[in-house]
């Protein structure tokens, strides 16, 4: 199944974004998050890249057992430290495993390095990667990262809003957008790529705010802004976790339910590895009649 036919066929995709275990390699414990987020029945799950290309081989075998317990999975690809030759080696082996969805990327820098640099013959941007993938002929659906509120790195708006529009033209099929907090934000940002006259699927992306720590480490590596609305949330309580996951899961299910209700084509969860949150937000939104599929 390709994802693109998702949005076709269904009014609303549900996606939960997965990474692969950092410190002891060990994915049985994340399977465990798996089988708690099966339940709730996603239309597909993504496995994010390693800075650096670090997970790339753990990414894959997630991937394929992902396939095999009858999930979906969206396979994160980057351009980051392989050639051509390689990068064509990586997409046979994905092919060779029935993978049929991949998320075209950049990529982060090598922990420690602060700048990209790509490969000797390696691509510099996500837009050349796509239009290699689509001039070799492999038939992967491809889906592409948005940034509501402009790539970090991105000189201006309108420079960011050219670089998904290349990414676009190149072949991708489908966008996932940067995690943000204020829904101004995206709208505005579908308003624009639709000004530019694509029609891609826009589909927004949500994290769950579950420890008042990550806050501003997400916003940092994330470029998103922690707005006022947000702040006066989680500042008075910011020392009792449990009352920052509870205000997480109120913020986040507010937001998907107006992103939803506005006519967003479904929501991309950044998890964070876990079940908890996602499945209480699912199930406001359930009591709101507001379902997926």
């Amino acid at each position: 199944m390709k994802i693109k036919q998702l949005f076709t066929t269904q009014k609303r995709v549900l996606s939960f974004e997965l990474f692969p275990p950092k410190r002891d390699g060990n994915i049985e414990a994340l399977f465990q998050t798996v089988d708690q987020l099966k339940k709730l029945s996603p239309d597909y799950v993504s496995i994010t890249y390693g800075a650096g290309g670090s997970t790339r081989d753990m990414t894959y075998d997630i991937a394929v057992r992902l396939k095999e317990t009858s999930l979906l999975p969206l396979v994160h690809f980057t351009c980051v430290g392989h050639s051509r030759s390689e990068i064509k080696q990586l997409l046979d082996k994905l092919k060779a495993a029935g993978i049929e969805n991949l998320l075209a990327l950049r990529g982060d820098p090598p922990k420690g390095e602060t700048t990209f640099v790509p490969a000797p013959d390696g691509f510099r941007y996500a837009s050349e990667l796509v239009q290699f993938i689509r001039s070799e002929k492999y038939d992967f659906c491809l889906g592409v990262a948005g940034y509501p509120e402009g790539h970090p790195e991105a000189l201006s708006r309108e420079e960011d809003l050219q670089n998904i529009k290349r990414k676009v033209q190149a072949g991708g099929d489908f966008i996932v957008t940067q995690l943000f907090f204020d829904n101004a934000d995206y709208f505005r940002y579908v308003d624009q790529v639709r000004a530019m006259g694509i029609s891609t699927p826009i589909q927004p992306g949500i994290w769950l705010l579950t420890d008042y720590v990550q806050i501003e480490k997400i916003c940092h590596l994330s470029g998103a802004k922690y707005p006022q609305a947000l702040k006066d949330i989680v500042e008075p309580i910011k020392s009792d976790k449990e009352k920052v996951a509870e205000a997480g899961i109120h913020y986040a299910a507010s937001q998907c339910e107006e992103l939803i209700r506005k006519g967003a084509p479904g929501i991309h969860f950044y998890v964070m590895n876990r079940s908890h949150s996602v499945q209480q937000v699912l199930g406001r939104l359930r009591e709101k009649n507001i379902l997926f599929g």
